[in-house]
């Protein structure tokens, strides 16, 4: 008989609370606190804040390192624990339920001046942990601070009000009436835009623009990569991420998985530190499973982050040659305007045109409104415009198809919302070329660079090249004129499968 101990970390074990507002395991809680300078464990001067505390697990690891690093200073331990909770470790709830359950984990009790709290000078069960009802500040229908819809979060003052108190305020400042040196945390990533579409708008960048305006010497938080490349709104945040040599380093996971087990995270997601002293190249860690690529550079190179540092030679070896690429030539979301519920008639009468749409095909009359007209008797090379991968996650082999359905409409055939036209020929064998080109794992690879969520537009063919399509394009061809050595090439061909079109 074998007997097995199993007695796991209890913050391990608890199921989130939403997609959005996931727990952080305290293990990859301490990989985030590691690339901090040990010095700080050491140092009874030191503050720290946790301003999105869910579970408390920043704050009970912080307080684990701080408890042996402060030993000599304070042999007497409760002396030195009552030192460390009174004027080192600061937290900000972001609902009623997690301040409690925060201050259990920290205090090992619920209330800090409880009976079992292992710090004896509190005089208020809140302690240094916050949690303050907070309103959101309706203008037009939206809150002006994190642009959540009122129809949607204007609620019973029963209900959670999802008004986080970081970022719903001009002075945050003012919250402890104090300086940090370190902010930690992770935050919550969206809030329903509320309408038709049922957007959600990414609100994980607020607090990171609200921490930086503390200015505290480290910054570190775990955030979803949707930033590197697209996100509803996040242009502006994402320019002044990539421009900011202060970020000193940044571990990423495609798959979000690996971080937080169970929960699919549309992009993945990353962890940074901020370091208000430092200016020069980022490193970034790429991990995908046991495999971790590392790179020192600066992260402005392109337009956007490219994630993986294997791919950057590769895309300056193409790059190099000047060529125009495809995002100059691929029509816009929805070009016909013709919206993906739509369905059209199930028979064709005359005069009727073909309606590819999402279950498959309907027929309008050509006399409807249908944008662009002219595009009507072209060949159109359409793929989908969400890509093959759920939640833009590999498959089992570590590979990614990317694209997911392509083909080629014919004159007087044309298509939803739910895809998008590449280009348009006046030829069916340009068309046919065009879509074995974007069957070529060099293609989708480079379309793969630009992605951080389920969907396509024009800006992620922004790396791909055109080419003359009066020609037949193969991998073996395209490596070649690209003079990609036999380790990019290898690169290239463990991230990508085999796709084989609908007409081969």
């Amino acid at each position: 008989m074998f007997k097995v101990n199993y007695n796991p970390d209890v913050l391990s074990c608890l199921s989130n609370l939403s997609s959005d507002e996931v727990f952080t395991p305290p293990s990859l809680v301490n990989d985030m606190l590691d690339m901090l300078p040990e010095e700080l464990w050491r140092d009874k001067n030191v503050t720290f804040l946790d301003p999105v505390s869910k579970s408390g697990v920043f704050l009970r690891e912080i307080a684990k390192r701080l408890t042996k690093g402060l030993k000599e200073e304070f042999p007497d331990r409760q002396e030195r624990v009552n030192h460390i909770f009174q004027n080192q470790l600061f937290g900000i709830a972001i609902t009623e339920l997690t301040s409690l359950l925060s201050r259990r984990s920290v205090y090992c009790s619920k209330y800090a001046n409880g009976k079992y709290s292992v710090c004896t000078e509190f005089e208020t069960e809140e302690g240094n942990i916050l949690y303050n009802r907070t309103e959101h500040t309706w203008k037009n229908g939206n809150c002006v601070y994190c642009g959540a819809s009122k129809s949607e979060y204007d609620r019973d003052k029963h209900l959670e009000t999802h008004a986080y108190q970081f970022i719903h305020t001009e002075n945050p400042e003012e919250l402890f009436d104090m300086r940090f040196d370190v902010i930690v945390g992770n935050p919550p990533y969206q809030l329903d835009t509320g309408g038709s579409g049922r957007q959600a708008t990414p609100i994980y960048n607020l607090f990171v623009e609200q921490a930086k305006k503390l200015k505290p010497h480290y910054i570190t938080m775990i955030i979803p990569s949707r930033w590197f490349a697209g996100g509803m709104g996040l242009n502006d945040f994402r320019e002044e991420m990539l421009n900011d040599k202060r970020i000193k380093h940044i571990t990423d996971y495609t798959d979000a998985k690996e971080c937080f087990p169970g929960v699919s995270i549309s992009g993945g997601v990353n962890y940074f530190l901020w370091d208000r002293d430092y200016n020069g190249p980022c490193e970034f860690v790429n991990v995908q499973g046991d495999t971790r690529v590392v790179s020192k550079r600066y992260l402005n190179q392109f337009p956007i982050l490219v994630r993986y540092n294997k791919s950057v030679d590769i895309i300056n070896k193409i790059a190099s040659k000047r060529e125009k690429t495809l995002d100059d030539v691929v029509c816009p979301i929805n070009v016909f305007g013709i919206s993906s519920s739509f369905r059209g008639s199930k028979k064709s009468n005359k005069g009727d045109i073909k309606v590819h749409h999402s279950k498959g095909v309907g027929y309008i009359d050509k006399k409807e409104e249908i944008n662009n007209k002219e595009l009507i008797d072209k060949y159109k090379v359409l793929v989908s415009r969400t890509i093959s991968e759920h939640a833009g996650e590999p498959g089992k082999d570590g590979k990614f198809k990317v694209l997911a359905k392509t083909d080629v409409l014919k004159p007087n055939e044309i298509c939803t919302h739910s895809y998008l036209i590449v280009d348009t020929f006046d030829n069916e064998l340009e068309a046919k070329n065009m879509l074995h080109y974007l069957s070529n794992k060099l293609v989708r690879f480079l379309i793969l660079q630009t992605i951080s969520s389920i969907d396509l537009s024009r800006k992620k063919f922004m790396f791909v090249p055109a080419q003359d399509f009066n020609e037949l394009w193969t991998d073996e061809k395209l490596y070649e004129k690209y003079n990609l050595n036999q380790e990019e090439i290898a690169f290239i061909e463990s991230m990508i499968r085999p796709m084989e079109l609908d007409n081969e």
